[in-house]
């Protein structure tokens, strides 16, 4: 089964809230717009049943390149991450 494209999701969604494709799509705009400006001010943004964004600092740590064989200090950086809520879990597994 081939993965679900944005427009087919929307469709879907329009399809069983009985809301036109239009307000769908503008609540998913709007949901992404929270959850980004939540995650970059508070660190995290809560999807309750599905899990959570959450903002990680990554340490600086020793790397290789691959081509060379050399290895390298890569710089410490801030990352997203999504961490997957234990009812979304068990209702997969």
């Amino acid at each position: 089964m081939a993965k679900m494209t944005k427009s087919q999701l929307m469709q879907e969604l329009a399809a069983k809230t009985g809301h036109a494709k239009k307000d769908v799509v503008m609540f998913m705009d709007v949901l992404a717009e929270m959850a980004y400006k939540n995650v970059k001010s508070q660190g995290e943004f809560v999807l309750p049943g599905f899990g959570k964004l959450v903002k990680v600092n990554r340490a600086a740590r020793m790397g290789r390149n691959p081509a060379t064989g050399a290895t390298i200090q890569i710089p410490a950086k801030t990352v997203v991450k999504f961490r997957v809520a234990k009812a979304a879990k068990e209702a997969v597994l």
